[in-house]
């Protein structure tokens, strides 16, 4: 499904593209890093991107054409994390992988061309679900500082107990019965509501990174990436909430076919541009 997309794109041209190996308990974790056009005498700020799946399929190529386009509009560095996938690695290793990629490419700043104190995570579906909670866990854990979390259509709350699932069950490429299999795979019998998996049912969302979420109309995820929005605002955090009527989950990784799907890469570039300035 994913791999699809990523095929389609066209793999637009950035300054540099290598694949790194990210040593970690659990094994290395291969990682994409994705350098712009170099601005004279001055470090790139870095994005961390997690790539959309479901938990259980997508990788490095599926991610390609987003990141591109990410690292050339926004002028940053983008480090692509290729995290073990389920069910041979559920919960939690995608985002123990997700965990150790922040750390390394803080402590490799120099080595990658970043500025350590300028520091973005995003992702889409999954992967948005990952980048909420490694923001959620680098805040309780006291680990790297995260100056702005970037959610496309993210999977916050793993009950799929919201409207948009049902509304949106059928006919709109995403359904509810694969977000059901990727959960089931993803997580087996651990408990849906546990804040560690679905961010949606943190007690406390203060003192988070400034988030961009950008949802889309007819998605199963439409709603619960809403929520955790709104969450955010409740909670204090600097937050915008882009909803894009008559698109499906997925259009933000078809920018070189969609008018929305090139306007949400803008948008999310802009915003990752001022944060990381």
């Amino acid at each position: 499904m994913y791999r699809g997309l990523a095929t389609m794109e066209h793999a637009e041209e950035v300054h540099r593209v290598d694949d790194r190996l990210v040593p970690s308990p659990d094994g290395d974790i291969p990682v994409r890093v994705y350098t712009p056009q170099p601005a004279v005498g001055e470090a790139h700020g870095v994005l961390l991107w997690f790539h959309g799946g479901g938990w259980v399929i997508g990788d490095l190529d599926t991610a390609d054409a987003t990141c591109r386009l990410l690292a050339n509009r926004a002028g940053c560095v983008v480090v692509s994390v290729d995290y073990r996938l389920a069910p041979e690695h559920p919960a939690p290793a995608a985002l123990d992988d997700c965990l150790a990629a922040l750390a390394w490419t803080v402590e490799n700043a120099e080595l990658l061309g970043v500025d350590a104190s300028r520091v973005a995570v995003g992702g889409d579906s999954a992967g948005g679900n990952l980048a909420a909670l490694v923001c959620q866990r680098s805040r309780d854990d006291f680990g790297p500082d995260i100056d702005f979390q970037l959610l496309v259509y993210p999977a916050t709350d793993l009950t799929l107990a919201h409207p948009s699932i049902d509304e949106n069950a059928e006919g709109y490429f995403l359904t509810k019965a694969t977000m059901v299999w990727f959960v089931e795979s993803y997580l087996g019998d651990r408990e849906r509501k546990d804040p560690a998996v679905s961010p949606l049912f943190a007690d406390d969302l203060s003192g988070l990174p400034p988030a961009l979420v950008i949802t889309a109309e007819y998605d199963p995820l439409r709603d619960e990436g809403e929520a955790y929005a709104m969450r955010l605002r409740e909670a204090g955090v600097p937050t915008e909430h882009l909803r894009y009527d008559g698109q499906i989950h997925g259009f933000f990784a078809m920018a070189t076919m969609l008018d929305d799907g090139r306007d949400a890469i803008d948008r999310a570039a802009a915003a990752l541009r001022a944060a990381l300035a």
